[in-house]
C-alpha cells in the first residue's frame, strides 16, 4: 500500500539527485569549538573567545607588534585554534603573520559574507558575532597563496602602482606640449621612445629651433622629417617648460624604481625550485613568434618571462591566447597550486567568472555575472579582451560570443574558457593543444547543418549540398 502522503500529492517532496544530495552533505559547516574572532581597526583591535575559556571573553588590545604578540598568547592560553576576521584593508595583514606565529590558523573572510548583529553596532559586539559564526562553521576562508607567492604578489601589485604613476606623468607632459601648442606628441606614437626622450631632452636643454629638433628623428619613425618640424613649432613658455622638465625627471626616476622592483621580482622568481629545467626538456616551440617581435612597451619586464614561467608552471602558458603577458601577474595572485581548488568550475567560480542567479519561491530573481572583484578574475578578462582581432580559434570564439550575448558576456565567457584551460595545463601539466579546437569545429559545424536540415523540413524543404545539386 503506498504511502497517504504520495497519494494525496502532499508531504515533503525530494528535491535533487541523490549524488548532488551526498555532495552536499559532505559541505556541511563543521562545529569549531575553539574558534574566536577578531574585529579590527587601525587602532585598537576586539578579540572574542568562548564565553567558557576566560572570566572576560572580550578583550580590547592596540595594534603594537607587542600588543599583537600579547592577544596570541591569551588566545593559546583559551585554547583558540583558529580565528576569524575581516579582511579590513590591509590592517589585517600584521594580525594574520603574528597568529601563524603562534601556531592559531587564521580565517580571512569577506565582510559582505557577514551580517552584523541585531541590535547596537559595536565593536564589543561585532567581534562576538564574528566568534559565534566561525565556532557554529558558516564562515569560510578566503584564498590566501603561501607566504613565498605573497611576497612575489607584493611586488608585483607594487610594480603596477608604479607604471600608473610614470604613465600619469607621460600625461601630464602631454599637457605641457598641448599648452604650449607643441603637437609633436601627435605625430609620434610614443614619446617616450628615442626620438620621444630625444627631443624632450633636446627642449628641457634650451634647444627651440624646429629644424634642429626634427634632426633628432630615429629612422624608423614613420612620419617624415618636415611633419615632425611643423609639430615642433610653439610658444615655448618659460612655466610650461618648468612643468615639462619636473614631469620628465620623475618619469625616468620611476623607470629607474620600476627597474629596481623587476630585479627584486626576479630574485624572489628564482629562488622557487623549477618545476622543469629547460636543458632537459627544452620549451616547445613558439606559435607567436610575430608577437614576440613586437615593439617592447615601458611596462614590460627587464627578464625573460617565457623562460621563468616555463620553469615555475612546468608548462608554457604563454602559448594559450591572450595570457603573452600576464602570467607572472596570474603567478601571483594565484599561485600554482592547483590542488587548492578541486576542480576547473571550483577555480571559476572563484574567479567569479561563471553565471550566478538568486531563486526565491521558486522564482529567478536575478541571473547574470557573479558580483564580486577579483584581481586574478580581472586579468583573465583582460586576456579575453585583447582577442578582439586575434586570428586564433579563441578570438574566432569571442567574436562570435560577442554577437550572440554582447561584449560584457562575450568577454566573460572566452575569460572563463581561458581560466580553465590554465588550470587544466597547470594541473595535469600538459601543453596547449590548438589542434583540438579543429574537432570542435567540426561537432559546432555538424550541429549548425543538423539544425538547417531541421528547419527545412519543417517547412516542406530539403538541402542539397552544392556538390549533389551540380
Amino acid at each position: 500500500m503506498a504511502n497517504s502522503n504520495e497519494q494525496s500529492g502532499t508531504g515533503p517532496k525530494v528535491v535533487g539527485s541523490k549524488r548532488s544530495s551526498q555532495q552536499k552533505s559532505s559541505e556541511q559547516p563543521v562545529f569549531q569549538p575553539h574558534a574566536g574572532g577578531i574585529d579590527i581597526g587601525a587602532r585598537e583591535i576586539y578579540v572574542a573567545v568562548p564565553a567558557d575559556r576566560d572570566p572576560h571573553p572580550v578583550r580590547q588590545c592596540g595594534t603594537f607588534t607587542s600588543d599583537l604578540h600579547q592577544m596570541a598568547e591569551w588566545l593559546v592560553s583559551c585554547g583558540v585554534t583558529t580565528v576569524a576576521m575581516e579582511s579590513t584593508g590591509v590592517y589585517w595583514i600584521p594580525v594574520y603573520d603574528v597568529l601563524e606565529q603562534h601556531g592559531i590558523r587564521p580565517c580571512l573572510v569577506n565582510p559582505r559574507n557577514m551580517k552584523n548583529v541585531p541590535g547596537k553596532r559595536t565593536d564589543f559586539h561585532e567581534c562576538q558575532w564574528i566568534q559565534y559564526l566561525h565556532s557554529m562553521g558558516l564562515l569560510h576562508a578566503a584564498f590566501r597563496p603561501d607566504q613565498e607567492v605573497c611576497s612575489v604578489r607584493s611586488l608585483m601589485r607594487h610594480r603596477n602602482d608604479l607604471v600608473e604613476m610614470a604613465s600619469q606623468h607621460v600625461q601630464h607632459m602631454q599637457k605641457a606640449l598641448t599648452q604650449m601648442n607643441v603637437q609633436f606628441h601627435h605625430v609620434i606614437s610614443d614619446i617616450t621612445g628615442l626620438t620621444g626622450l630625444a627631443i624632450l631632452d633636446a627642449i628641457v636643454g634650451g634647444e627651440r629651433d624646429a629644424v634642429v629638433l626634427a634632426r633628432l628623428r630615429d629612422p624608423h619613425i614613420k612620419a617624415d622629417e618636415e611633419t615632425i618640424r611643423k609639430s615642433l613649432e610653439g610658444s615655448w613658455r618659460p612655466e610650461h617648460i618648468v612643468a615639462l622638465k619636473q614631469r620628465l625627471s620623475l618619469y625616468r626616476s620611476y623607470r629607474e624604481q620600476i627597474h629596481e622592483c623587476d630585479q627584486e621580482i626576479e630574485k624572489l622568481v628564482s629562488a622557487f625550485e623549477p618545476k622543469v629545467d629547460p636543458d632537459d626538456k627544452p620549451l616547445p616551440p613558439d606559435r607567436k613568434q610575430k608577437q614576440r617581435k613586437r615593439k617592447k612597451k615601458s611596462g614590460d619586464p627587464n627578464f625573460d618571462m617565457r623562460t621563468e614561467a616555463y620553469k615555475l608552471f612546468g608548462v608554457d602558458l604563454t602559448q594559450i591566447p591572450g595570457l603573452m603577458m600576464l602570467v607572472f601577474m596570474l603567478f601571483s595572485e594565484v599561485g600554482r597550486d592547483m590542488s587548492r581548488w578541486p576542480s576547473a568550475a571550483h577555480f571559476v567560480s572563484w574567479l567569479g567568472l561563471c553565471p550566478d542567479n538568486d531563486i526565491s519561491g521558486g522564482k529567478v530573481l536575478w541571473r547574470g555575472a557573479r558580483r564580486t572583484k577579483n584581481r586574478a578574475g580581472t586579468l583573465f578578462r583582460l586576456a579575453a579582451h585583447a582577442l578582439h582581432r586575434d586570428p586564433t580559434p579563441m578570438g574566432d570564439y569571442l567574436r562570435r560570443m560577442k554577437a550572440k550575448l554582447g561584449p560584457a558576456a562575450a568577454t566573460t565567457a572566452t575569460a572563463h574558457k581561458i581560466a580553465v584551460i590554465f588550470y587544466t595545463m597547470v594541473k595535469n601539466q600538459v601543453e596547449y593543444d590548438a589542434s583540438l579546437w579543429a574537432d570542435r569545429d567540426a561537432m559546432r559545424e555538424k550541429r549548425i547543418e543538423a539544425r538547417l536540415q531541421k528547419q527545412a523540413a519543417r517547412r516542406g524543404y530539403k538541402l542539397v549540398p552544392l556538390e549533389a545539386a551540380a
